[in-house]
């Protein structure tokens, strides 16, 4: 991670849950949301262009499906530490998550504190 504020990119489809999400974040003094996409596609482009330090990403977008964006994001950037933020429990697409480069699985019931904390920690070895 790079000193200063630790820059965050978020990718959801619901719009009132980046929004929130992104007040989360904002408020914590260690974090710093950059960009915000609505979709997989978005999601990578934005990382090309604002080079965040960590990425929060939903698994059911447009356009690209989270786990086809975490593969790309993990390929073209190696050291983003990948957080998905999901509302769907099943452990096959947790497994596809983790297996496409995801440091971490967070279902979004259990995401305020968790989330903040995993992001805070940055890439573990």
């Amino acid at each position: 991670m790079t000193d200063g504020p630790i820059k965050v990119l978020l990718a959801d489809d619901d719009e009132l849950f980046l929004e929130s999400l992104q007040a989360l974040i904002d408020r914590q003094p260690e974090l710093r949301v950059v960009a915000t996409a609505s979709n997989g596609l978005e999601a990578i482009e934005l990382a090309d262009r604002v080079v965040p330090d960590a990425v929060v990403v939903d698994l059911h977008m447009p356009l690209l499906d989270g786990v086809s964006a975490l593969a790309r994001l993990r390929q073209d950037h190696p050291h983003v530490c990948l957080i998905v933020l999901t509302g769907d429990s099943d452990p096959a697409l947790h497994r596809a998550a983790h297996d496409a480069g995801a440091d971490a699985v967070l279902e979004k019931h259990e995401m305020a504190r968790a989330l903040v904390d995993r992001i805070a920690r940055g890439r573990e070895p």
